[in-house]
């Protein structure tokens, strides 16, 4: 799927991707290729990207929203988090 993750101020993350992890309100969520479409919100905490060379990847983030549309591609608009 091909994945692409925006601040404010920049592209944090643009490539095709295995899966991504994050939390939401209703907990944590695992997205794979072809997962149903689905808009929902993103709380603090880590952004965990599996991309497609099997290298994780990680994006500290504060809040923000991910969409999974229909043709396989998923949209996140976040605040970054501080990075420890």
């Amino acid at each position: 799927m091909k994945i692409s993750i925006y601040s404010l101020k920049n592209i944090l993350f643009q490539d095709e991707a295995q899966s991504l992890n994050c939390n939401t309100d209703s907990g944590e969520l695992t997205i794979l290729d072809h997962h149903e479409p689905l808009i929902t919100d993103i709380k603090d905490g880590l952004i965990k990207i599996l991309d497609k060379d099997n290298k994780t990847r990680y994006i500290q983030v504060k809040e923000g929203f991910l969409e999974m549309r229909s043709n396989n591609e998923l949209r996140c608009i976040i605040e970054e988090g501080k990075k420890e």
